[in-house]
């Protein structure tokens, strides 16, 4: 059953759940409809159709919160002594008047995925795996995911504000396995945003499924990787796994503010090389991680974490702003309506410098080319991580060489990032659904080509 604001008296309620205290009360109200495709084996495994409507309460006192949410617009009453019942401290004395807090949207959407009939995105669906099996004998597997969606949201706040923010997304990714004698590679490409379904349109289903095949058939062939301490230069196309891994978790306010990050208290200080700055960014139309307001109400920003190489801030939520006495930064972010929001990633990213990524190659001189990462983790209390790389090349004689497979990057992330001597002047973005606390959230990430002087890479033992 679709529940509206209007429908709702929403001063009553939020001053309902501060019955016993609390510093403030929450509603955050969620629509949303979605589609959710995925072939393999020559067949369609899933086609799943969404259209849901929930509401979450939660009462916040100092740095606790007491939440409930339900799809049932008649257990709202319920709902609201639910998470009263959780605060003990007195009766909330304070006024409730809210008036509208202006967002704009950062969804850049022609073509409304819900208006698209679902025929049409099954055939886009068919086209990219058809393409994908023609490309090669040696495809042996080979799976396509199409998923969109429409979210609106609303928050109403006992502080005196309300919040709405639509958001319209698209993902389409394709990954597909090929084996020759006994060697097996895999290739992935993703393509989305906070976009319509105009997207498959600017960049077609059989270019997506061609990049990841292509990407498994060049690996395939390639020598093993070397293995040691070298120069990596890592690709703008590489998108921003390093800064999302390595620096990003540990600059969410949570974990760096209970001295759970490597982190934690360096604020002013030296973190990575006078030529890196980093930032995160909800408010960049377009980007998979863009929203107008995070899932607390506050407007979406451009937070500087790292400038030149020194620590700025944190990425925040009501709470950890709060608590820590950080600033406020419009990253309280939860996956759906049944999630309280935690502070969370946006669209992170490396900023370019000057250097022309050519120049940079030239550079590094010998060592190794990453175009494309892989999967990785990272140890956010030490800042070590292990990354795969998808995608990697030869570097030799300051130029590209022939492509190598099996590589990982093992290195420390704060050591890492102040060793980057080279900023290449051009900038690439990388997409994904972020796992944290068991919530997903989409985000994107991004960097420009960047020079790492000394690196260890994992690969097979070069003899002397």
């Amino acid at each position: 059953m679709e529940i509206r604001p209007t429908d709702i008296d929403l001063e009553r309620l939020l001053r309902r759940s501060l019955a016993h205290g609390g510093d403030f009360s929450e509603l955050y109200m969620e629509t949303r409809t979605g589609t959710s495709i995925v072939c393999e084996a020559h067949r369609i495994e899933k086609f799943l159709v969404t259209n849901e409507c929930g509401i979450g309460l939660r009462v916040v006192r100092g740095d606790r919160s007491a939440y409930a949410y339900t799809n049932d617009p008649g257990s709202l009453d319920e709902l609201a002594d639910t998470v009263a019942s959780a605060v003990k401290t007195g009766r909330f004395e304070g006024d409730i008047s809210l008036a509208r807090r202006p967002t704009g949207s950062m969804v850049l959407s022609r073509i409304d995925p819900v208006t698209v009939d679902p025929t049409a995105k099954i055939a886009l669906v068919k086209r990219a795996e058809d393409a994908a099996w023609g490309m090669d004998g040696s495809v042996v597997q080979v799976k396509v995911m199409y998923g969109d969606g429409s979210r609106n949201v609303f928050i109403a706040n006992s502080r005196g504000f309300i919040a709405e923010d639509s958001r319209d997304s698209v993902i389409f990714v394709v990954q597909g396995i090929v084996a020759r004698d006994s060697l097996m590679e895999t290739g992935y490409e993703p393509v989305g945003g906070s976009r319509g379904f105009e997207l498959l349109e600017e960049v077609p289903p059989e270019a997506i499924a061609q990049r990841a095949i292509s990407r498994a058939l060049r690996t395939i062939q390639a020598r093993k990787a070397p293995g040691g301490i070298m120069p990596v230069v890592l690709s703008s196309e590489a998108g921003g796994t390093m800064v999302h891994e390595a620096i990003g978790h540990g600059l969410e306010a949570d974990l760096a503010g209970e001295g759970l990050s490597v982190y934690s208290g360096m604020i002013g200080k030296q973190v990575a090389s006078t030529s890196v700055t980093v930032i995160d960014d909800g408010s960049i139309k377009g980007l998979r991680g863009s929203m107008g307001c995070d899932d607390e109400g506050t407007p979406s920003e451009r937070t500087i974490l790292v400038e030149n190489g020194t620590l700025k801030g944190f990425m925040t939520d009501l709470i950890t702003s709060k608590k820590f006495g950080y600033p406020l930064t419009g990253n309280g972010r939860r996956e759906t309506y049944r999630h309280r929001p935690i502070p969370r990633m946006s669209n992170t990213m490396i900023l370019p410098g000057a250097l022309n990524p050519e120049e940079i190659i030239r550079k590094a001189d010998s060592g190794i080319f990453v175009k494309k990462m892989g999967g990785g983790q990272v140890n956010t209390v030490t800042g070590d991580f292990v990354f795969n790389v998808a995608e990697g090349y030869l570097i030799e004689h300051g130029t590209l060489g022939e492509p190598i497979r099996g590589a990982t990057l093992i290195g420390n992330g704060p050591k890492i990032l102040g060793s980057i001597e080279h900023v290449g002047s051009d900038l690439g973005y990388g997409i994904g659904t972020c796992g944290k606390d068991g919530q997903g959230v989409p985000v994107a990430d991004a960097q420009p080509t960047l020079l790492i002087p000394e690196i260890t890479v994992g690969g097979e033992v070069q003899n002397e």
